[in-house]
């Protein structure tokens, strides 16, 4: 059995963290790995971050779970959480790529997600 290896990239908002993953992505799909999981996307309007999209990497589904007009129970900041869109997307994407990939990648492991 093979040991498996755990690489986080941290840095500030808006540093390129999301940039560098799919970087990464791109360079290890062109190497013939099979990659799944979930990345986010920001959602900008007029140069200023308002939400944040939830992306199956394998899928590409594609669905908003944190937006500053949500209204929720569960906020961070000033962006309410949609819960059930991250379980339904985010956490399903995970846990198909860990019968369909050999790589699994987990974009903002943090507050929000």
């Amino acid at each position: 059995m093979s040991e498996s290896v755990k690489i986080g990239i941290t840095g500030l908002p808006s540093a390129g963290k999301t940039f560098a993953l799919k970087k990464v992505i791109e360079m290890l799909e062109g190497e013939g790995h099979s990659v799944g999981g979930m990345v986010t996307e920001p959602m900008m309007r007029r140069n200023r971050r308002i939400g944040f999209f939830v992306v199956d990497w394998i899928t590409k589904e594609k669905k908003i779970f944190a937006h500053t007009g949500i209204n929720s129970k569960t906020n961070v900041g000033r962006y309410g959480v949609d819960l059930k869109t991250l379980e339904d997307v985010g956490v399903n994407a995970i846990k198909s790529a860990t019968s369909g990939a050999n790589i699994i990648i987990i974009d903002e492991v943090g507050k929000r997600e």
